[in-house]
């Protein structure tokens, strides 16, 4: 395996050109948002979103075999079994041909009749739902198929292909906007339509580079029932973990719908999209981290992967804190700047979903080494038992009458607690450091948080609300996150890396 010289490097690379990928891809999707919203209009939105998250559900299932079909490739592509690779990639295309057509099964018979049967949708929007629910389907089994694909190319480090294709889809989704604002025919209905079409070219896509690039992605017929066995028992595992994460979230957005109605759907979707168009800065730094922990694994470097998981839970949280620091102090004008129709209870729903994904951050990368064993049964059950608290716990508190931003404060408690669930479980499966977990992660980031809202909390209660505001509130919020980052938050040799990239980068332009 490549020394940790190199890796390091590469893992810096391919973040930056993730990057570069995920600035476009984000005002892309910020101005979609914004034009999807005002010509479909609140309910719709809503519809659209709560509708569409009855599809998702059935990715408790996808979502567990793509983890396994992850794992594998990544794990064999570390170990240098090259056969073996190619056996692992037909049977993941297997794998997921077939669990299209169960999932294909189950929505058409459970999620139309819960739709029709159980959802709060306006009885004249009622036949558009259908139509959403059903290109939804279509676009979910075309994007569950692509997932091999995706794999290798994530697999093989290859995060310049990544980026073009999604900037391609991007781009796509901008056409989309255009046709739906030209289109004589249902808004809704047409958009949904629309997408499917999006989801068919990006597979196109993807199959295409991957046939051309990796010997291994060239699909032939294979039944090995051994390895399919083993495939399909750890995303048995991984089904639980994941179910309960859909639980928590497609499963809250349908108590939302039942107690409160499509329009804080509409709420909800808001806070996400906004919430996903920052996540995005994070999960290039994930995706490009994660191989190197599998990898480091399967090569037997335990302790360069300690230091991975610790340095990815540790960056990634600094990296979503920097936009979160500004969002949670100008959440309300910064939607009404963006937005011409801000759907009530939107700012607090972004506020607090910004919050319990810096908690979910903080065990992604424990996860990533947890299942690079393969052992991963122990770990799902606990994660799923306590996980799976925040549906029934929303329920009871929308049942007591709490206000639905009780949800969330569910969610950030139970998730923080998960975070030492995860640690115990890694120190004896991994032999894990539990000191240099809390030490190097958990004290720091603290830490971190607490200093760097003070000036910018104490300038916006002293300032009026307005652009100049906002503007001042970035300004000051970067300057105290970055400099409490580089204070508390690195260990001195990453300071000293940094210092000297930024000061060999400002001598070589001025040559």
């Amino acid at each position: 395996m490549a020394n940790t010289s190199v890796n390091n490097k590469r893992i810096a690379k391919n973040t930056l050109l993730l990057y570069v990928r995920t600035l476009f891809i984000m005002l892309v999707t910020l101005y979609t948002s914004r034009v999807v919203l005002n010509t479909l209009g609140v309910t719709d939105y809503g519809i659209y979103n709560v509708v569409g998250g009855v599809v998702a559900m059935f990715s408790v299932i996808s979502g567990s075999l793509s983890s396994s079909i992850s794992r594998f490739i990544t794990y064999e592509i570390g170990h240098g079994d090259f056969e073996k690779l190619k056996r692992i990639f037909s049977a993941s295309v297997n794998i997921q041909i077939g669990i299209s057509l169960v999932i294909l099964v189950l929505a058409e018979l459970f999620g139309v009749w819960f739709l029709n049967t159980k959802m709060n949708i306006p009885a004249e929007r009622l036949s558009a739902a259908n139509w959403v629910l059903q290109c939804s389907l279509l676009s979910f089994i075309i994007n569950l198929i692509s997932v091999p694909y995706n794999a290798c190319i994530i697999a093989h480090e290859r995060m310049s292909a990544f980026a073009y294709i999604s900037i391609l889809e991007a781009v796509l989704k901008l056409a989309v906007v255009y046709m739906l604002l030209i289109s004589p025919y249902d808004k809704l209905v047409t958009y949904a339509i629309l997408l499917v079409l999006v989801s068919l070219i990006v597979r196109l896509t993807y199959s295409q580079y991957c046939k051309r690039h990796f010997e291994e992605s060239r699909y032939k017929f294979v039944y090995d029932k051994p390895l399919v066995k083993k495939m399909t028992s750890f995303a048995g595992w991984s089904f639980f973990g994941n179910g309960a994460y859909m639980l928590n979230v497609q499963g809250v957005d349908m108590l939302i719908n039942i107690f409160f109605g499509v329009t804080l759907n509409a709420a909800r979707g808001v806070a996400t999209q906004v919430q996903n168009a920052v996540m995005q800065f994070v999960n290039n730094f994930t995706v490009a981290v994660n191989p190197q922990i599998t990898k480091s694994y399967a090569a037997g470097e335990m302790s360069y992967m300690y230091r991975l998981v610790c340095r990815g839970a540790r960056f990634s949280y600094f990296l979503l804190l920097i936009f979160v620091v500004p969002l949670v102090c100008e959440a309300d004008y910064v939607l009404r700047l963006w937005l011409k129709i801000v759907p009530e209870h939107a700012p607090a729903f972004l506020r607090l979903s910004l919050f319990g994904t810096l908690m979910t951050l903080l065990g992604n990368s424990m996860q990533t080494a947890v299942s690079a064993t393969g052992n991963i049964k122990r770990y799902q059950l606990w994660i799923t038992l306590v996980g799976c608290l925040v549906f029934p716990l929303t329920w009871v508190a929308f049942e007591l009458g709490f206000p639905p931003e009780g949800t969330y404060v569910i969610y950030i408690v139970i998730y923080f607690l998960l975070n030492f669930i995860r640690l115990y479980i890694a120190k004896g499966l991994l032999n894990f450091p539990a000191r240099l977990y809390l030490t190097d992660v958990m004290l720091r980031v603290v830490a971190v948080s607490v200093i760097s809202f003070i000036l910018p909390l104490l300038f916006i209660h002293n300032v009026e609300q307005g652009f100049l505001r906002l503007c001042g509130t970035c300004v000051i919020s970067l300057l105290s996150t970055g400099f409490t980052i580089a204070v508390l938050g690195l260990e001195i040799s990453e300071r000293k890396k940094i210092i000297g990239k930024i000061v060999s980068i400002i001598l070589k332009n001025k040559k």
